[in-house]
């Protein structure tokens, strides 16, 4: 398997494939799924934790997005935080959103919806975008998955995007500012990482 395998893994995992971790999420202690073949299958990411960690509570309602969710961390924590709104939970690896599903049935998170991209009914606006984005997929694949989905921010949404200062974080901000047209600022800096947000009034 090649460092970017998991963005793509087509089979979910076996039962003999799948381990149990125990992360910390939203203030709880929780058992979940993951598998090799997902990113950051042992553990929870550096980047992930410090996104949970530094941004503000999602809205208590409406649709939410974790980008890219891989076996669920940012999803499972959206879902704990706002338990009345619709969490859509994206990734192009099928292994990944069924441990998602795995996770969000675990722990009755019923408002949890895991699905490929194009799964995602085109007329949904959210009202928060959280995400560790991909950023090893290559600037120009990355451009165009951000450039997908950050458009469709509603009215008074926010976009949280974490990523690191040596991939690229402040080029990155620079880029989203001009293709965008919207406001992005470096939110937060820990541990390496930038928070970016792009906010839409």
């Amino acid at each position: 398997m090649t460092g970017h395998d998991h963005y793509f893994t087509a089979q979910p995992a076996s039962a003999d494939e799948r381990r149990t971790l125990t992360v910390d999420l939203a203030g709880r202690s929780l058992e979940v799924e993951t598998a090799p073949g997902v990113f950051s299958a042992a553990h929870l990411d550096h980047a992930t934790a410090v996104l949970l960690d530094e941004v503000p509570a999602p809205p208590a309602a409406g649709d939410l997005l974790d980008l890219g969710c891989g076996w669920g961390p940012i999803a499972l924590s959206l879902a704990l935080r706002s338990p009345a709104a619709r969490v859509w939970a994206v990734d192009v690896n099928e292994r990944a959103l069924d441990l998602v599903r795995r996770n969000a049935a675990r722990h009755e998170l019923v408002g949890i919806t895991a699905v490929s991209p194009d799964e995602v009914p085109d007329d949904v606006r959210f009202a928060a975008i959280w995400s560790n984005p991909p950023i090893r997929v290559g600037k120009e694949a990355l451009h165009e998955l951000l450039l997908r989905w950050l458009p469709r921010l509603a009215e008074g949404g926010e976009a949280h995007l974490v990523v690191g200062k040596n991939l690229g974080a402040d080029s990155l901000q620079r880029w989203l500012a001009d293709a965008l047209g919207l406001p992005v600022e470096r939110t937060a800096s820990s541990k390496g990482f930038r928070v970016l947000t792009v906010r839409r009034s």
